[in-house]
């Protein structure tokens, strides 16, 4: 634990210093690379100033390779300040923190059809391995990130340890939870969706931050975007200290769209033409800013999310995109009584295909844990329990067909220990999923997770009284609270740990962190029980 904390806070210090340096890599100049002839590069050029300021991260580990990204952006909040040409960029891996032990390196283009953001899938790795990496451009170096590879498919696996974070509102709070992200003894971390924001410029004058434009429609407003959430010190160093696994909801695009539906009927893109347009920019900026793997390039506003990844035989990740897909929201996309559409067997959150990836996945599984990574909760929450009950929509609770079919599902087949994990309502929840959630008494069916923000909602409380009022209506719901934080999850093959870890604030930059509370869930024994 003390090497995790003493990398984390080695990386916090590098990374502010290179921000606080002005001018630190200016009028640098680099040289072509020889193996791109055909590429029109940059001869002679010299950056404004230090190119790396939006970090590095890495992603999607496999068992024998992993994804590490980074993004040449002198001026990151003015389109990157980069010209508009190619620009190579080495890289290297070590398996040392020194990067003396240097097992592999390359280089690869920075373009600015992809605003200079570059993803190298490195080959060849060993198995559940730590390795260190870096970029290097011209004489400039950036940060040195920590990544690892996934035990073998199949192979035994005792421990896996990861956190689960989700919705960072820049003008809402501090990223602190971040900064002990960072120092903790975790494998990876899971983003559960809401990595940026889109609307404007707050007019809430305690705001501890602000946005840098109003509302982003465009590609290059999206770019700006990105970048400012990226320039935070303490995202930057969880991303260096892990590999992510990440999803997205709605706001990297617009809040509660549905698949291509537009829900603020006050702006132009209600025209479903114009709204696959933006749809369209927000998941090339996306993309440009995450260390997926190419398969996720985005062919206009289409964009492959869900997939699949396995940490040998403990646990299988079954990472969900209950956005792109899903039919519109029934009855209105906010807290509704039920309806008929609500109940529609056509509706669906996930879209037909990946409904059957899904089952197949874990019909096929032989992981220990099967866990959905996705967005938003599957348990219901009814709200006003005793007149004739209200569901938010644009959770699983709108599309009740779905949740049947997929409860159905894993109490028919039977996947081995099935735990949900999602973000969204900026609360913490623990929760049984049950075959009827309107019987107590009926089969629980499986587990599931639901972290709170990491400053959305500014520095919250420990229970909203109107919250609380409706939870002894809603028995599988076992813990609630309305603090910032993350999720550590700790996995074995007898037991999972949940650690609900919460910040004192967010408004202010001296938040601490505690560990609010504890769940288990055991193999073979679905549900959550108090630790």
């Amino acid at each position: 634990m003390a090497n995790n904390q003493n990398f984390g806070q080695l990386l916090q210090t590098r990374i502010k210093r290179r921000n606080l340096i002005i001018g630190a890599g200016a009028f640098t100049g680099f040289a072509i690379a020889n193996q791109f002839p055909h590429q029109r590069a940059i001869a002679t050029g010299r950056f404004s100033d230090y190119p790396f300021k939006l970090g590095v991260a890495s992603g999607d580990p496999y068992d024998t390779s992993v994804v590490i990204w980074t993004r040449l952006a002198p001026e990151p909040l003015d389109g990157g300040g980069m010209p508009p040409v190619n620009v190579p960029i080495r890289w290297e891996v070590a398996t040392d923190a020194n990067m003396r032990r240097i097992i592999s390196r390359g280089t690869v283009l920075a373009t600015p059809e992809l605003a200079h953001s570059v993803r190298v899938v490195v080959e060849g790795l060993t198995p559940n391995t730590w390795y260190w990496y870096r970029f290097l451009v011209g004489s400039e170096s950036s940060p040195i990130g920590r990544t690892r590879t996934f035990p073998a498919v199949g192979s035994y696996s005792n421990n896996l340890k990861f956190a689960l974070a989700s919705c960072q509102h820049y003008e809402q709070g501090y990223y602190t939870a971040y900064k002990y992200m960072a120092q903790d003894d975790l494998d990876l971390v899971f983003h559960a969706g809401d990595y940026i924001y889109e609307g404007g410029i707050t007019t809430n004058v305690n705001s501890p931050r602000r946005h840098n434009s109003p509302e982003i429609i465009t590609l290059e407003e999206y770019r700006n975007r990105h970048a400012l959430y990226k320039t935070d010190v303490h995202l930057q160093a969880a991303h260096a200290a892990f590999p992510w696994i990440v999803t997205w909801d709605d706001h990297e695009v617009e809040n509660n769209y549905a698949n291509d539906i537009s829900q603020i009927d006050t702006e132009p893109d209600q025209d479903r033409a114009i709204f696959l347009e933006r749809r369209a920019v927000a998941y090339q900026a996306y993309y440009e800013h995450m260390p997926l793997r190419p398969f996720s390039r985005p062919v206009g506003p289409d964009m492959q999310l869900y997939r699949r990844l396995n940490f040998g035989n403990l646990a299988t990740f079954h990472v969900l995109d209950t956005r792109q897909y899903r039919t519109d929201q029934p009855c209105g996309d906010g807290t509704r009584a039920r309806c008929p559409e609500n109940l529609a067997p056509q509706a669906t959150i996930t879209g037909q295909a990946q409904e059957q990836w899904l089952y197949d996945g874990l019909d096929q599984s032989a992981a220990k844990w099967n866990i959905l990574a996705q967005q938003v909760p599957i348990a219901q929450r009814d709200t006003t329990p005793g007149e004739g009950g209200t569901y938010s929509m644009d959770k699983w609770d709108g599309y009740v067909a779905s949740r049947d079919r997929l409860l159905s599902f894993i109490e028919q087949r039977q996947p081995s220990n099935v735990v949900s994990l999602g973000g969204d309502l900026h609360n913490n929840w623990a929760m049984d999923l049950k075959a009827d959630f309107d019987n107590p008494e009926s089969a629980t069916l499986a587990s599931e997770f639901i972290c709170t923000s990491i400053s959305s909602g500014g520095n919250g409380n420990d229970a909203n009284p109107n919250v609380l009022a409706y939870l002894p209506d809603n028995p599988h719901i076992k813990f609630y609270n309305n603090q910032r934080g993350y999720v550590r999850c700790s996995v074995t093959p007898t037991t999972w740990k949940s650690d609900f870890l919460v910040m004192s604030n967010v408004t202010t930059l001296d938040g601490t962190i505690s560990n609010r509370a504890s769940f288990v869930v055991q193999d073979g024994r679905p549900g959550v029980l108090p630790l």
